[in-house]
Order: structure tokens, then C-alpha cells, then sequence
């Protein structure tokens, strides 16, 4: 839609949204114009933009890794930092025959397993979340590359894939309870609380997972784990000591912190 047809005038958009704390107006602004199908949708969209609703869930969409993740409103949105996180699994062994074989746990909108399956030539992938708006997502932006299933972590995967998997991704919620309340309103009004809160020391549903994770990996299959700096120390000696071997990796730029995982054994691609 060009801004020459519309009612609501480009300046006026920005005025609004700046007056509602957007940083970013202007490129929030294009975005929203460029998004808009007519006038009517378009003035609905900066208004729930003004009342507060994160810019992805009124775009309908966030980009992660250069493609377009479709973010339905209660989901999950992905965020710019855990691009890291998909990078890192991008950089690791593989085994050289079959398709890498991909869990991706507490998957939200699916954004981690579509931009994996995106950078890699073959993957199995398996995805699931606990919340049934993100599955519905997740099996939008997953379609053909892979399954989606509704449970609670590992519980809904099927049991084929134990000692299977080479690459377990597992964004799970890190903030601590006592910090949801401090976090900006986008994600604590409109994000599912679930898909942020970690507990008591933001360490709750890690230790969930790696306690499970040894007996769902490969030999010398990964687990990529996403936390904060100042928990990292933490995170780590969690994943160390489910017998996995532990390695922190960072990215200053992206400000993203990842806890690396790998169960002792060869067979990998090695």
C-alpha cells in the first residue's frame, strides 16, 4: 500500500507511535504501511500498536534469520539474539550420511527448527511446545519441514527418537519469577507467561531438560541452550552435570549467551 493512498499520513503514524514509546517509529511505521492490505486495517494496526501490543504481533509476523516467522498474538515472539543460537547449531558436526536428526523443545511460534531446517541440506525435525497457540504457529512456519507436537517437553515425542537426536535446541524460559514483573510490558502482558518464567533462579525448566536430554541424544549430539550472562555460570554446571560435556559460548554483538551440551561418544560426523 503506498503512503500516497492512505488516510492515515506516514508523519502522523510516527508522531503516534513516538508518543507511545517506539523507539523506532519511523522503520515500525514502513513496516506497519507496507503490512496494511487498506486504510481500515492499516488504522487498526497503529492503534494496537500505540496500545501496546508487540510491533510482531500486530505485523503478524517477526524475521528471524532472514526469513518471515508468521507470530500469532499469545505466542511467543522470536527474538533477534537467539539467531545466535541457530547459528552455532549451523557450525556443528554432522553426521555424514542421513538427514541431521532435529528436536526443537519449547518451540513457540517454530522459528528455531524453520530457520535450522533452512540452513541445512537435510533434517528430521520434531518440534514441540506446551501451549496450543504456539503449536497451531509452530505447524504454519514449520509446514512441510518437519513435525510439530503439543506437550510438555520431551513427553509428546515420539519414543523412535531417543539416542537419536543430534541437535537439541531448547530456548526455554530463563527469566526468574521474582523478574517477570520487571520485564517490558510487550512481553509480560502478551507473551504466555509459561514461555518466560523460569522459576525461582531461572534454572527450573533447564534442569528439566537435562535431565531428560542424555537419554534423547546421539553420541556425540548436541544440546544448544539459550541464557543471561549472569546466569551462564549456573546454566552451565546444570548441563555439566547431567554428564554432558559443557561449554559457554557468546556473542557480544547480539548480546546472546549459549550453553553448549554434548553427550560423550563418537559416531557424530567425527
Amino acid at each position: 500500500m503506498s503512503h500516497s493512498s492512505t488516510p492515515l499520513p506516514y508523519s502522523v503514524i510516527v508522531t503516534r507511535l513516538r508518543a507511545a514509546g517506539c523507539v523506532f517509529a519511523e522503520d515500525e511505521a514502513e513496516l506497519i504501511l507496507s503490512t496494511a492490505a487498506d486504510p481500515a486495517e492499516l488504522a487498526a494496526m497503529v492503534d494496537r500498536r500505540a496500545a501496546g501490543l508487540p510491533l510482531e504481533h500486530v505485523l503478524g509476523w517477526a524475521e528471524f534469520r532472514g526469513l518471515r516467522i508468521a507470530v500469532d498474538p499469545g505466542v511467543f515472539v522470536p527474538r533477534r539474539r537467539t539467531e545466535f543460537l541457530v547459528d552455532q547449531a549451523v557450525g556443528l558436526p554432522r553426521p555424514a550420511d542421513g538427514p541431521a536428526v532435529v528436536v526443537d523443545l519449547c518451540c513457540g511460534s517454530g522459528a528455531l527448527g524453520a530457520a535450522l531446517a533452512a540452513a541445512l541440506d537435510r533434517v528430521e525435525l520434531h518440534s514441540s511446545d506446551v501451549e496450543p497457540a504456539a503449536v497451531r504457529c509452530a505447524r504454519r512456519n514449520i509446514a512441510g519441514a518437519g513435525e510439530v507436537y503439543e506437550g510438555d517437553l520431551f513427553e509428546p515425542l515420539p519414543a523412535s527418537l531417543r539416542g537419536r537426536v543430534g541437535i537439541l535446541l531448547a530456548n526455554v524460559p530463563y527469566v526468574p519469577s521474582g523478574d517477570v514483573e520487571l520485564l517490558p510490558a510487550e512481553a509480560r502482558v502478551h507473551e504466555p507467561r509459561v514461555a518466560l518464567d523460569g522459576g525461582g533462579d531461572g534454572l527450573d525448566v533447564l534442569r528439566r531438560v537435562t535431565a531428560e536430554a542424555p537419554r534423547w541424544l546421539a553420541p556425540g549430539g548436541h544440546l544448544l541452550v539459550e541464557t543471561s550472562e549472569r546466569q551462564a555460570a549456573g546454566a552451565e554446571e546444570t548441563v555439566a552435570r547431567s554428564g554432558l560435556m559443557a561449554r559457554v559460548v557468546t556473542s557480544d554483538e547480539l548480546y546472546a549467551t549459549v550453553v553448549i551440551g554434548t553427550r560423550p561418544g563418537t559416531g557424530h560426523g567425527r
